[in-house]
């Protein structure tokens, strides 16, 4: 019997696979308790192209100090941020890797937010 982290991590992995086929840069989302991050990777999987998390001291101070990166308003600052990093970045498109978390909350907010800021999934 799998308990609930190894659930997602499995549901995570078939969703690599299938965004390894398509060979496009892809936006990992990853989320605790108190923080949330996310990461722009080659399409090769071989490199890191931009980075955003509620654990950065600038973007900590922003939400109102620590234990404040656990909510969905953070989870769009995120969005936003990352979009403009992989933007600057020369990405404009992207497979959304959730990492077996359910589309909702705060991952739908980074999502959405992120499109909005001009990233296309």
């Amino acid at each position: 019997m799998l308990n609930k982290k190894d659930q997602r991590l499995r549901r995570a992995r078939q969703t690599r696979i299938r965004i390894a086929q398509q060979e496009v840069a892809r936006l990992t989302v990853n989320r605790t308790n108190l923080h949330i991050y996310a990461s722009v990777i080659s399409g090769d999987g071989s490199r890191v192209l931009a980075t955003a998390s509620t654990a950065e001291a600038g973007i900590k101070k922003e939400l109102g100090g620590a234990g404040k990166g656990g909510n969905a308003q953070a989870a769009q600052l995120i969005g936003k941020l990352i979009a403009e990093k992989a933007k600057a970045a020369g990405v404009e498109k992207v497979a959304f890797d959730r990492s077996g978390f359910a589309y909702h909350g705060r991952i739908k907010a980074l999502a959405d937010a992120a499109r909005e800021a001009g990233l296309q999934f």
